[in-house]
């Protein structure tokens, strides 16, 4: 899929802003103030930068912009079925909110739950909250990663489905307006990433997968 400085899931909010302050500007000029602002922040909002990728194919990269809320052991029932390490990064509005896969593989698995909007800092909105699941294997190991929504947010957007192939670091999604998202890794793999780290989507590194 193609990609652009600003993602064109912004294009339609643009579009509508954009006409919003020609009629202002008609009617008062003083009247552009709001749309504009609003403009400027989906521009901000929707921005979707490049990124130097690590080409080491046993790291697993963070899969959003954010602040590392916990890492721990859960039994993960939807893909891996086992017991993993999760690590859940919270996205703040201020963050790129593009989605990355944290390693290059073959989306073998992939699901979509309804559920509240409860804010996604909360420790069980990952329980309650509307949720898209991807499920990515290659040789070397299998991970899930999940889009969360927040309080503000309201759509999850997906541009994977089964049967796809992405590279590391590709995006495959992104989440409107305040979310979460995370990760489920086997217990092989060594966390690199501790509570109150900031992270950066495609770049941090969140843990490495064992050779053996």
């Amino acid at each position: 899929m193609k990609q652009y400085p600003i993602s064109r899931d912004a294009w339609c909010y643009l579009a509508i802003l954009a006409s919003l302050i020609v009629l202002a500007y008609w009617v008062w000029p003083w009247l552009i103030i709001l749309p504009g602002i609003l403009f400027l922040f989906i521009l901000f909002f929707f921005r979707n930068p490049e990124r130097d990728i690590s080409t080491d194919e046993l790291m697993l990269v963070s899969p959003a912009d954010g602040v590392v809320m916990d890492v721990e052991r859960v039994f993960e029932d939807q893909f891996l079925e086992r017991e993993s390490i999760r690590v859940r990064i919270f996205l703040s509005i201020f963050n790129v909110h593009v989605n990355r896969s944290p390693m290059a593989g073959e989306v073998v698995f992939r699901a979509y739950r309804p559920g509240q909007m409860i804010p996604a800092f909360k420790s069980h909105a990952s329980e309650l909250n509307e949720k898209n699941y991807v499920g990515i294997q290659n040789k070397h190991s299998q991970i899930l990663v999940t889009q969360v929504t927040g309080f503000i947010a309201r759509r999850i957007v997906c541009w994977v489905n089964k049967g796809d192939n992405v590279v590391k670091g590709e995006r495959y999604g992104l989440i409107k307006f305040g979310s979460c998202s995370e990760i489920f890794v086997p217990t092989n793999v060594a966390i690199m990433v501790s509570p109150g780290d900031k992270v950066r989507g495609g770049v941090s590194v969140i843990g490495r997968v064992s050779a053996e």
